[in-house]
């Protein structure tokens, strides 16, 4: 069978195959999909991948597929590890967090000033895929950069590094690294913080994504994948937020929840309302994302237990304690009882309202002669679409609900999303996907992630569908 492309998304415990074809036509259509566990302990991600195209080769009934594209996204073995350095944590320590987040990699270390040999001990012992430099606003602060750079430069890391601080020491920047001959490692891009009321993450987040494709090869096997793949491949974090970004500018502000086994991330693409920026204290990106590392419903359930208390879950479930413990422990991946079905689902439920509770901002107050609310973080009070991805949120017959329980929880003390935001479900778990295969067929790739929203028409001047379906 010959199709236009097949997509593969290696995560973290499953390898999903989506594919597609007619996609230089105005009616791309979904095939199909294939699933199989990511075969990281086996020692070969391919192992993985060969069992899921098995799987949509048997679903399809046929013998094989040729494809004129393969594409890939990856999170597997921990995805992309990067480390931030920069010079004061509140400012271009946390823009460069916003760069890196939003490029789909995880922080693994985040330090403010000037390194020290401890941190440089912890830097060598992480091994990071990418170590990012920042600090100084444009014309500003310079020692503090240059220092960390020779001291990067000067090591036995022989990594890639992005420089993306004060622009007035980008020549120098340029001299240490090749003074000591790695020079080849040192990307330079614009300053994520030129002046104190700006950011500028997204030169940043693309230089991420072209390192990424260049030297992805982390998870056994990888390797072999990057020699297959014709296409793009890219983090399947990045991946998700750029279908996110695309569908933004069709239906308006959202935020898209991809629970996984091993994290939940939290996308948010909305500008926030003007009633909030008046009173906000320091600049958000419009896309913005933060992974909660302790929130996956599979390889790091455990913390969500310990989150609810074992016993309130056994009360609330209906279910014995020493059950939830066996559950808890469960090698399955996919749950077919009815009984893991609801366990999975509490699960799902509090790695979603943690995870946007951490995501957003909120209001404080403060007392002097006269009190004062103020506005910190990330409003998404004016989102108009909560979206729900990954595995659980596409499955799971309560996810509409659990979705629905963001607006529930709002205690009016955060920037969460209201009661009013609709719920949309991306039914064919084709996101991600349909993020990396958006790099070249733009239109296509809205188009397929409409059918799988069950949205049926679109406005394109920026007023938001009248015609859709939950779930």
């Amino acid at each position: 069978m010959k199709v236009d492309a097949l997509v593969a998304e290696i995560g973290s415990t499953t390898t999903v195959v989506n594919i597609f074809d007619r996609i230089e036509t105005e009616n791309p259509i979904f095939l199909g999909q294939g699933q199989a566990p990511t075969s990281i302990g086996e020692g070969d991600v391919n192992i993985g991948l060969k069992a899921a195209i098995d799987d949509i080769n048997k679903k399809l009934g046929i013998k094989a597929i040729e494809y004129r594209y393969m594409l890939a996204t990856s999170s597997a073995a921990g995805g992309l590890k990067m480390t931030v350095h920069g010079l004061v944590y509140d400012m271009t320590v946390k823009a460069a967090k916003e760069a890196v987040l939003g490029a789909g990699a995880n922080i693994h270390m985040v330090t403010s000033g000037k390194l020290t040999e401890r941190d440089m001990v912890r830097l060598k012992k992480i091994g990071p895929n990418i170590i990012m430099l920042a600090g100084g606003v444009d014309y500003g602060e310079r020692e503090t950069a240059l220092y960390n750079s020779e001291l990067i430069a000067s090591s036995l890391l022989d990594i890639p590094v992005i420089y993306a601080g004060n622009n007035a020491i980008v020549e120098e920047i340029k001299s240490i690294f090749e003074t000591y001959e790695k020079g080849k490692n040192l990307y330079i891009v614009p300053n994520v913080y030129p002046r104190i009321d700006l950011l500028n993450v997204e030169p940043t987040r693309e230089v991420i994504q072209n390192i990424f494709e260049k030297h992805i090869t982390e998870a056994k096997g990888m390797e072999k994948i990057r020699e297959l793949v014709n296409g793009s491949i890219i983090p399947t974090p990045r991946a998700v937020m750029r279908a996110s970004q695309m569908l933004r500018e069709s239906i308006g502000d959202l935020v898209t929840i991809d629970v996984g086994g091993a994290t939940t991330d939290i996308h948010s693409v909305t500008d926030g309302t003007e009633r909030i920026k008046n009173i906000l204290i320091d600049p958000e990106p419009m896309a913005k994302r933060t992974v909660e590392g302790d929130m996956g419903v599979f390889i790091n359930r455990k913390n969500i237990i310990e989150t609810v208390k074992i016993d309130r879950l056994a009360k609330e479930l209906d279910i014995s304690v020493s059950e939830i413990e066996d559950m808890g422990k469960s090698e399955i991946v996919i749950p077919t009882t009815e009984r893991y079905i609801k366990f999975i689902e509490r699960l799902t439920k509090e790695a979603i309202i943690v995870s946007i509770n951490r995501h957003a901002g909120d209001y404080r107050t403060y007392f002097g002669g006269k009190s004062k609310t103020l506005a910190f973080g990330k409003d998404l009070t004016g989102v108009k679409w909560i979206v729900g991805t990954g595995g659980p949120l596409t499955r799971l017959p309560a996810r509409v609900e659990i979705l629905k329980e963001i607006g529930k929880s709002n205690r009016e003390d955060k920037l969460l999303p209201t009661q009013e935001a609709q719920i949309l479900i991306d039914n064919d778990y084709i996101m991600a996907s349909l993020g990396v295969l958006s790099i070249n067929f733009k239109e296509a790739s809205l188009k397929l992630l409409l059918k799988s929203l069950n949205i049926e028409e679109v406005y394109r001047e920026g007023i938001c569908s009248k015609y859709y379906t939950q779930g």
